[in-house]
């Protein structure tokens, strides 16, 4: 028999949700999605608050000092926090909510912690190096019909095709 509760939604209802999403983002704020710019938000709120002189003699921190309103009150910090709080949620009701760290046989748990750090990091420099995170770069510039959309798309699954060959062995 098999196991209902650890089902992930059909990937091609998940994609049709998912462009209805980007539309109705584009409808409703005039901007695609993405994550990264919330945590630049973030980042922005905690210096000005943090080093307040600092923030007024630095070109990058000098608009969110400026500013009539927080970077912290963007939508984009809004939408991440729907997404953590989805995905909770969606894996609360699919009984996938656990702290548990997966991994192979062949590595320890350690070893998958360290390696997921480094990824992060390295994702967090790409999107920065990039100018946006996958989902701004990828999703919202295919649904606006734009070149390099298409081509971040291919180069973000072409890389990780090629990486993942090198890399399997931590989760095979």
């Amino acid at each position: 028999m098999e196991d209902k509760s650890k089902k992930y939604m059909n990937p091609y209802l998940a994609g049709v949700i998912l462009g209805f999403v980007i539309m109705a983002a584009f409808f409703f704020s005039g901007e695609g999605l993405g994550g990264s710019g919330a945590f630049k938000d973030i980042v922005k709120t905690t210096v000005v608050n943090v080093a307040p002189e600092y923030s007024a003699n630095s070109h990058y921190f000098k608009s969110a000092v400026e500013s009539e309103h927080s970077p912290i009150k963007t939508w984009l910090i809004f939408e991440v926090l729907g997404v953590l709080l989805g995905g909770a949620i969606s894996g609360a009701f699919a009984g996938r909510l656990k702290l548990k760290i997966e991994h192979s046989p062949n590595i320890t748990s350690r070893t998958r912690i360290i390696f997921a750090i480094i990824g992060g990091a390295l994702f967090g420099i790409g999107s920065q190096l990039g100018r946006g995170c996958t989902s701004g770069a990828g999703l919202s510039g295919m649904a606006v019909m734009s070149v390099s959309g298409f081509l971040s798309v291919a180069a973000i699954f072409g890389s990780g095709y090629l990486f993942a060959w090198f890399f399997r062995k931590l989760w095979i």
